[in-house]
């Protein structure tokens, strides 16, 4: 069955922020940690979830798909290095909807082939978030792939603005989102009500 998703989506590293953004009326919250391992990862985990369950808003744990199944979670996202460790039936058994990461074809066609709730395709624009050996992919790539994924939401990531994210979605996305966009704003709370306006 196919997902609606929200249109905007981001993407933060802490309970914190979850506990910012959620209020605000963000229904689609990835927690992406990297800086932290065993049970301080997994009580922060544990925060995002509770946070953002008590705001209605859906919660994507990013790669410790362990901890998600552990913890009940509803989503997970996973990048082509973490699809080499995962156990997707696992995951399935579990209830959990899941999201891919993708860059080329042959990372389309793998995770095509793992039948993800989303599909997501970077970096669209030149991205300060990691260093990374794909270049800009540019609007003209986020058509091409939403014509060969369908009906699947296709999800831009890389370089996104408030600004930029009308002709994301134009050119096919069903949901954009961003990272340091929100989290270096002087005001990211004024700057996630922008992105809800500009993606209602």
């Amino acid at each position: 069955m196919v997902v609606r998703l929200p249109r905007f989506y981001p993407v933060l590293d802490s309970a914190d922020w979850v506990a910012r953004a959620a209020p605000l009326g963000v229904r689609l919250i990835q927690l992406r940690i990297k800086a932290l391992r065993g049970d301080a990862l997994r009580v922060e985990l544990a925060a995002g979830l509770r946070v953002a369950r008590a705001h209605g808003a859906s919660l994507v744990i990013n790669d410790h798909w362990r901890l998600a199944i552990d913890l009940g979670a509803e989503w997970v996202h996973l990048g082509q290095e973490d699809l080499d460790s995962a156990d997707l039936g696992a995951l399935r058994r579990a209830g959990l909807r899941l999201g891919l990461s993708t860059h080329d074809r042959a990372e389309l066609d793998r995770a095509l082939s793992c039948a993800p709730d989303y599909i997501a395709l970077g970096p669209v624009y030149p991205t300060i978030l990691k260093k990374m050996k794909w270049h800009q992919q540019g609007l003209e790539r986020l058509t091409e792939w939403k014509a060969l994924i369908g009906d699947i939401p296709l999800c831009a990531i890389g370089g996104l603005s408030v600004a930029r994210a009308p002709g994301a979605l134009a050119a096919g996305a069903d949901l954009v989102a961003a990272v340091t966009d929100i989290t270096l704003n002087p005001a990211p709370e004024d700057r996630m009500r922008a992105w809800l306006e500009a993606t209602a």
